[in-house]
């Protein structure tokens, strides 16, 4: 049978399509492109916005019209907090995703709907074991799952449960194993991955010293982690050892305190300067970027101002900028002083601004440098190196895919930047 999967939203659910992928095919399944004609398709959904919602309903919807004789799974945060009706035949949340073959042998043995959402308030971590990665030069592991920060803005503590680890050991045995398949580059990722062994008796530097230990492994970086879960020990790990990439995505969400405060972040934008300001110091090399939410309710004229101040104060190479977006079932949704689309828009306009002018600014500082790292032939031929610092580098020269290289930066143009191997 004929598989097609589509996956909407963070890296998490990129490793968990990844694992579906692998059981499928493991079990002779085919698996083809969304836009095929497929006998199921499954639907990874995302619901951290309301736009995601519609997003996912998008695509349920397109899956029907492609075949309306097939199978359709939607699995993922959507489905797990299921607000409304959802037209599949299968129905997953954020569990039993590791039994999706069994499911799916379940509902063509009996043609009945099957709809699994739990409670994931007190359940165990799902294991997960990758072995490769079908279009990714760079392999993720997911090492924790869930998140108990409950910001105000955000829905993900409900749609993906309580903090949850992988244990050390499988962590070590899937890295090990990816890196002895030519993998050269690690990606950690997870919910709240700062929060990584809280529930295990470890944490994520005890994690790193033992992965940072595995034969062969050119560099680990990890997808996101917050300012105040960046400890004195992780800071002397990346001194100590180059294995660790020279960047780091932390994000800020807003340079207003009294913003801040009103989301429920557990930092000021003080400690937040200091902290980058020790982090530099530590790799004087390394770029930093963020996530920021522009017009979340209550931000003024006087807030959004503080927070451009911020943002230059700090430096970041990138802005991954967002406008406030209501999302029904949290604290911020039902918070006066909503502030209208248009501001929204022209703020955000700003913050992008500022942001290209940052990263260009990076860039051409960057030239006559030496890097190395790690190749990408990407569809359109193009060969990129992306350096420990995540610089994108484009060379001209043919290379293989894969291949760890040293490189010059010798221009950049906007926000394209262009190197030679050495």
């Amino acid at each position: 049978m004929k598989v097609a999967i589509y996956t909407l939203g963070c890296k998490v659910n990129i490793y968990e399509s990844e694992y579906v992928i692998s059981l499928l095919k493991k079990n002779n399944y085919e698996i083809v492109d969304f836009d095929d004609i497929a006998d199921i398709y499954i639907i990874n959904t995302c619901t951290v916005t309301n736009e995601s919602d519609r997003k996912s309903r998008k695509i349920i919807h397109q899956a029907r019209r492609k075949n309306s004789d097939a199978i359709i799974v939607v699995m993922g945060c959507y489905s797990q907090i299921g607000k409304e009706e959802i037209p599949a035949d299968i129905i997953l949340g954020n569990k039993d995703k590791s039994k999706i073959v069994d499911i799916i042998n379940e509902y063509i043995e009996n043609k009945k709907q099957i709809k699994r959402i739990y409670d994931l308030s007190n359940v165990n971590f799902e294991n997960m074991e990758i072995e490769g990665f079908e279009t990714h030069t760079r392999a993720f592991v997911k090492i924790q799952d869930g998140c108990n920060a409950f910001c105000a803005y955000c829905i993900i503590p409900y749609a993906r449960g309580n903090i949850r680890s992988k244990k050390e050991e499988d962590v070590i045995r899937e890295i090990t194993n990816l890196v002895n398949k030519g993998y050269k580059e690690i990606v950690l990722t997870g919910i709240h991955t700062g929060k990584y062994g809280m529930d295990i008796n470890s944490n994520l530097e005890t994690l790193l010293r033992k992965i940072v230990k595995i034969d062969g492994l050119y560099r680990i970086r990890l997808s996101s982690i917050e300012i105040n879960e960046i400890t004195d020990g992780i800071l002397e790990l990346m001194k100590e050892n180059k294995i660790i990439a020279s960047h780091l995505h932390i994000p800020l969400q807003s340079g207003s305190n009294k913003i801040l405060k009103l989301m429920n972040r557990r930092y000021n934008k003080e400690y937040f300067i200091n902290r980058v300001e020790e982090i530099r110091r530590v790799r004087d090399d390394i770029s930093i970027t963020t996530d920021l939410i522009v017009g979340f309710p209550n931000e003024g004229e006087e807030e959004f101002n503080e927070t451009m101040d911020t943002l230059k104060k700090i430096g970041f190479m990138h802005i991954h900028t967002f406008p406030y977006s209501k999302r029904d079932g949290t604290k911020a949704s039902i918070m006066d002083n909503q502030v209208d689309g248009n501001i929204k828009k022209e703020r955000v306009k700003k913050v992008i601004e500022l942001s290209n002018k940052m990263e260009e600014e990076y860039y051409k500082n960057s030239i006559g440098e030496f890097y190395e790292g790690v190749t990408e032939v990407r569809h359109d031929g193009k060969v990129v190196v992306h350096t420990s610092n995540f610089v994108p580098v484009i060379l001209n020269s043919k290379v293989d895919n894969n291949e760890i290289v040293k490189v010059k930066i010798t221009d950049t143009d906007k926000l394209n930047v262009y190197g030679e191997i050495i």
